[in-house]
């Protein structure tokens, strides 16, 4: 009896615990979805992951909880933010449309899913609610495997299909096929000259710099900086240094009152 009224029976610290993690959550999924850099939506998502390993946790479900934050959270979350910071997505490739149409199914899809959830959980009926208790009597690790391997093996296997079948997908939508050979490194360097391009190697990135700095413009055989030599991100950005005669005789005018400022400070030590 007592067991069976700890199963419908909340806490203090678990409804603490829940509210306070929830609402994260809930704000870690809206930023997930509306954050405008894909880096800074995969975070969040991460971090909507752990809160929910969290609960997993908290409900005694500790194997799910640790498959959430190793699997989930741990590898496929950071194999995807590692890959979205190497790759770079910008705000052009959700404009391109591989498929005609996939808004709108994607849109279709989504109100049926939702139609779905909700009829479902209108439905539901939690009266023989017995608690995490006695699905794990006999251990998580081993209830686990039960219910998978036993009463829902059929949707576990059709799970696993589906998300193969989704990997093949996306690897399928997102590969192009090359249309036209690839050109030679002779053909690409008379390309080049055809088009009157910088020939010779540009000078490094850094050379008015005492320290290796990647935002200030190389210098030409004239003596002019080439913005050529800095990254085309910082370009793009409008990182440049400013390495004009005018900020360069600023910087050396305040080189030289710091050296004076150093001097004067030296001789009044040695004075005293």
């Amino acid at each position: 009896m007592m067991s069976e009224l700890a199963a419908y029976t909340t806490s203090t610290g678990e409804a603490i615990q829940f509210w306070v993690l929830a609402v994260v959550a809930v704000i870690g999924a809206l930023c997930t979805i509306l954050m405008h850099k894909a880096v800074h939506s995969a975070l969040c998502l991460a971090g909507t992951m752990i809160i929910l390993a969290v609960f997993y946790l908290a409900n005694g479900a500790y194997f799910l909880g640790i498959v959430q934050i190793v699997v989930y959270t741990g590898a496929i979350m950071m194999l995807f933010l590692f890959v979205v910071m190497l790759v770079g997505v910008t705000a052009a490739d959700s404009l391109t449309e591989t498929i005609k149409g996939q808004r709108w199914l994607a849109a279709l899809c989504g109100i049926g899913f939702g139609v779905l959830l909700i009829a479902g959980i209108g439905h539901a009926s939690l009266k023989d609610f017995a608690g995490a208790g006695k699905a794990n009597a006999g251990g998580n690790v081993e209830g686990l495997a039960a219910l998978i391997f036993t009463k829902y093996v059929f949707a576990f296997e059709i799970t696993g299909a589906l998300l193969i079948t989704a990997a093949v997908g996306a690897m399928v939508l997102t590969h192009r096929e090359r249309t036209e050979r690839a050109k030679t490194q002779r053909e690409l360097a008379e390309q080049r000259v055809r088009d009157g391009k910088h020939l010779p190697p540009l000078p490094a990135p850094g050379v008015y710099a005492r320290h290796n700095a990647v935002d200030i413009a190389g210098l030409l055989p004239d003596g002019t900086p080439s913005e050529l030599t800095v990254n085309k991100t910082l370009r793009a950005r409008g990182q440049i240094r400013d390495v004009s005669q005018e900020a360069l005789g600023d910087l050396k005018a305040l080189e030289q009152r710091s050296a004076d400022r150093l001097e004067r400070a030296g001789t009044e030590e040695a004075s005293k």
